[in-house]
């Protein structure tokens, strides 16, 4: 908490600082000449007015001058602009920023509606200071007096109008008295209401033209109070308009589109017009915010970006009709608008017939993965695959003829042709094998599943007898095996099942729990216990699985449990906090993530579609993984086949037998002590770290012959469009990464690797027939289940890929560019201050919530202790580089993506200079970022002979400050 906050008016930073239109303690009054003047209103701390700027005065206007004036030149001047935690921005939200709407009673709010006896006990200390309760209470005699002041006069309106159109202080950017004395007035009138001009009348009507004349010039901090006094969202709307066409003609359309949110002036603007500027910035939480409350435009906004993800689309395009709006090409792509476009429909509850784009590139991507899953892994059944797809394609001709070329990009023909039999698919855009295949199977006569699946016997057998696995449907049925279910002391697993949706039907309910105890399953079927139409059925349900799992005594075993349970809050509402009730519990798959198993086979990393999450865990400690032809399956169906009741009663009871194997030989695991003795009564507990576990992380990749070792800066790859994240990560690292587009051929990537030398990393299908046009060793299949840092590890540890300091952050990850050149601070301001940028990204919740390896190589402290320093070989920015200075575009055409430097960072005095991608204009400068990056990859990184681990130059706390 910052000391001074207590000790003045919201827009102050200190007693002592005198007039912040002055700039300093003994400037007094901008009009008295003098602080020793004598005049009442004067800086003179004999004047004796509880006005006067005297150190225990408190004047509220007062600005300390460590706060300083915003234009002062202060590197702590309070700039709301500044991007500074301290600003005061009154907007900002900050605790310190002395807003008088903030609530913080510390705040140097002049109302002090917190008495001194609730203050925190770590800030009372500091408020029973005598002169700190002097400021205090001299405030509190500055408010009553304002408020007596807007008593006494006919029309306090008018008289704030007057004072503001005799002033010229609160026409800067920072804190001034005009808008303390606005802030004041309004809070007076939603206390006191005041009897002002009727609504509608001539009266307010001339107010109001005289309040949109100042509020055109206002600053942020003064436009709240004037739209709320003189009720601007009823005024005439013509002027308004006009000035916020005015502030986007002039490229301030963040400005625009807050004003005309707090004016209600949406109905009138374009939303197209008013949201694309900001949607290129990267700003969609305005924009998010300015349709809110408006449906039609929700709808208007949703069918704008959905446009922007259909097949073809140049945002660029856009782009260039927007050259005043530096906008951010890495945020764009048509992977994160499809997310963003899915993420608004279920926000506003709206219908997906509104962004068809996006909804068929989603089935397209559940179409790739069910043909893989039936084609490539043999983990999926013909009938369940046969019954997703048509529920996916459909009548859609398009992804019908996507269909067909997954089909025909398959070898096995006797597998397609099956398939194609199955679908009902046209001969005539079939392989001529297939065709010749589709005509002996209906010569046959029959539908035979094809000979592929897999034997049942190289998979986990359910040890118990078919006639222990109940299949419960009432209350009657749970009664009979409710001791059973409670029994105290014993281990109990627990897995839900649900029909998959693949992400275009909406949030799937489950279908059925099952809950294993020693020798038995029992399966609950969740339609018919939670139907209404069954009375207390509901009820005496939930009671009895919230009696499961808050009984200490009884041990539940689960595999992400947490997911398990959200899924059954989401269908049955009674046991939305399941897990906050869950005691006595043990999700195995922490305990996967520390299991250590000597000479297992890492999976993901030779190409082969080998068993992964639970499946894996019960192949590494019981020798066979699970049967998961059914996982997919459509488990609403009623009733549920005897291969998925048998599934089912596996994927539960498989939990017990691993558990009970752990136990028995915790070392042979590398795990310390007895899993069992690891739990608590009161809550849930990951078990105990295993000091080899420590060592060795988890699915550490092996090759049988060590590869020779390759240079980062030579390792050249190319990855397929489902595989952005790991094509960041590895450019982090200095590799060359080329990322195919989304649609384009995977045969393109066989092109290119061959053409140029790469190496082809793809995460489905296509793996086997690249690996047969490449070779041996020229193509990988990427496990998809793995975040894209343990995926970049992986790669580099398979091929033997040697990683430098010097490395990180060689290369672009935005374009893959490794060309930089080096900018001078001087010369940033200079074209940052011409571009019209004078905010930089305003770090609101959205967009902060980037993910890490999107942020810039800065956003953080100046002078990075440690040996992480960013001294990348290159020249210096000169004139002659740019093409134009407005925009300011390099001589490759590249733009400078100046709106991604804050203007903090810009008076940050331990940065020296800052860096520019010449492939596309991004720009960079040295901060936390970098430090991470070398931390997160420390036991892949090769360090120079001297300097301590990334790790070690982290601070004290091991993280960014």
């Amino acid at each position: 908490m910052d000391p001074r906050a207590p000790a003045g008016d919201p827009a102050a930073g200190d007693a002592t600082a005198g007039d912040p239109t002055a700039g300093d303690a003994t400037a007094g009054d901008p009009a008295a000449g003098d602080a020793t003047a004598g005049d009442p209103a004067a800086g003179d701390a004999t004047a004796g007015d509880p006005a006067a700027g005297d150190a225990t005065a408190g004047d509220p206007a007062a600005g300390d001058a460590t706060a300083g004036d915003p234009a002062a030149g202060d590197a702590t001047a309070g700039d709301p602009a500044a991007g500074d935690a301290t600003a005061g921005d009154p907007a900002a939200g900050d605790a310190t920023a002395g807003d008088p709407a903030a609530g913080d009673a510390t705040a140097g709010d002049p109302l002090l509606e917190t008495p001194l006896l609730e203050t925190p006990p770590l800030v009372t200390p500091l408020l029973e200071t005598p002169l700190l309760v002097t400021l205090l209470v001299t405030l509190s005699v500055l408010q009553e007096e304002a408020w007596r002041g807007f008593a006494a006069l006919a029309d306090p309106l008018a008289g704030l109008l007057d004072m503001l159109d005799g002033s010229r202080g609160w026409r800067g950017r920072g804190p001034s008295l005009e808008a303390w004395v606005a802030r004041e007035l309004k809070r007076w009138l939603q206390a006191r209401p005041h009897p002002g001009p009727p609504q509608g009348g001539p009266g307010l009507r001339q107010l109001q033209a005289r309040a949109v004349k100042i509020l055109v010039e206002s600053p942020p901090a003064l436009v709240e109070p004037l739209v709320s006094i003189f009720q601007l969202q009823d005024a005439d709307r013509s002027p308004l308009l006009a000035h916020v066409h005015r502030l986007r003609q002039e490229g301030r359309f963040k400005e625009a589109v807050v004003l005309s949110t707090k004016l209600r002036l949406q109905p009138h603007l374009d939303v197209e017009e008013m949201s694309t500027p900001l949607l290129l910035q990267d700003k969609l939480g305005l924009v998010e915010r300015y349709v809110d409350g408006f449906p039609g435009l929700q709808r208007r906004l949703l069918s704008l970006l959905d446009s922007w993800c259909r097949p073809g689309f140049d945002v660029h395009v856009v782009a260039r009709r927007h050259p005043q709006a530096a906008w951010r090409p890495d945020r764009l792509s048509p992977r994160v608008l499809s997310r963003q476009v899915l993420r608004l429909r279920e926000r506003f509850g709206l219908d997906p017939a509104l962004c068809p784009h996006v909804v068929t590139q989603q089935r397209l991507a559940s179409l790739r993965y069910l043909c893989y899953k039936r084609l490539v892994e043999r983990s999926l059944s013909q009938e369940s695959w046969v019954e997703h797809v048509h529920g996916l394609v459909g009548q859609n001709e398009w992804l019908q003829e996507q269909l067909l070329q997954l089909l025909a990009s398959h070898d096995d023909a006797a597998v397609v042709a099956q398939c194609a039999l199955d679908l009902s698919l046209p001969e005539g855009r079939l392989p001529a094998t297939v065709v010749t295949e589709l005509s002996r199977l209906r010569l046959q006569g029959s539908a035979a599943e094809a000979p592929s699946e897999g034997r049942t016997d190289d998979c986990y057998q359910l040890p118990i007898a078919r006639e222990d696995i109940r299949f419960l449907a009432s209350w009657e049925d749970l009664a009979r095996h409710e001791a059973e279910l409670l029994q105290p002391g014993q281990v109990v697993s627990v897995d839900l099942e649900w029909r998959p949706s693949f992400g275009v039907g909406g949030r799937p309910q489950a279908s059925l729990m099952q809950v294993a105890v020693e020798g038995r399953v029992f399966l609950l079927d969740l339609p018919q216990l939670l139907s209404p139409a069954r009375g207390q059925e509901p009820q005496a349900f939930s009671q009895l699985v919230s009696r499961l799992l808050a009984d200490p005594s009884i041990t539940k075993l689960g595999y992400g449990m947490a997911g398990d349970l959200r899924s059954l809050g989401a269908s049955c509402p009674a046991l939305a906090q399941a897990q906050k009730q869950l005691r006595g519990s043990l999700d195995l798959l922490q305990v996967h993530k520390q299991l250590r198993v000597v000479d297992a086979p890492a999976p993901g990393v030779d190409g082969a579609a080998g068993p992964r999450g639970l499946s894996l865990l019960v192949q590494q400690v019981l020798g066979k993984p699970l049967d998961k032809t059914q996982q997919l399956s459509n488990w609403d169906r009623r009733p549920l086949g005897e291969e998925q009741l048998v599934y089912a009663a596996a994927d539960a009871y498989c939990l017990l037998e691993v558990y009970w194997a752990l136990c028995r030989e915790p070392a042979r695991f590398h795990l310390s002590g007895d899993l069992g003795r690891s739990l608590r009564p009161g809550r849930s507990e990951k078990p105990p770290l295993p000091q080899q576990a420590l060592a060795y992380p988890q699915q550490v990749l092996e090759v049988e012959e060590a590869a020779p070792e390759v240079q980062a800066r030579a390792f050249r790859v190319v990855c397929d469009s489902m595989l952005q994240g790991l094509a960041r990560r590895l450019r982090c690292l200095g590799v060359d990464v080329l990322v195919l587009g989304t649609g384009e051929d995977h045969r393109r990537a066989a092109e290119v690797a061959r053409q140029e030398g790469r190496i082809v990393l793809t995460s489905g299908l296509p793996y086997h027939k690249l690996q047969a046009q490449l070779g041996a060793g020229r193509c990988l299949a990427v496990d998809c289940s793995l975040k894209a840092q343990q995926q970049a590890k992986a790669v580099i540890r398979h091929f033997n890929v040697r990683v430098t300091q010097d490395d990180i952050f060689s290369r672009c990850q935005a374009c893959n560019c490794d060309q930089y050149l080096k900018v001078s601070k001087d010369m940033m301001k200079q074209l940052v201050r011409l571009s019209g940028h004078r905010e930089g990204p305003g770090r609101t919740g959205e967009e902060a919530a980037q993910s890490e390896d999107e942020l810039e190589t800065g956003s953080a402290p100046e002078e990075p202790p440690g040996p992480c320093t960013y001294d990348p070989p290159c020249r210096w920015l000169e004139e002659a580089d740019l093409q134009t200075r407005m925009p300011a575009t390099l001589g490759s055409g590249a733009q400078l993506q100046l709106s991604g430097v804050p203007a903090g960072v810009l008076r940050r005095p331990g940065l020296r200079h800052f860096y520019c991608c010449t492939g596309c204009g991004k720009v960079f400068w040295e901060g936390s970022h970098l430090r991470r990056v070398a931390a997160n990859f420390r036991d892949i990184l090769q360090m120079a002979p001297g300097i301590p681990e990334p790790s070690q130059a982290l601070g004290p706390a091991g993280s960014p400050s």
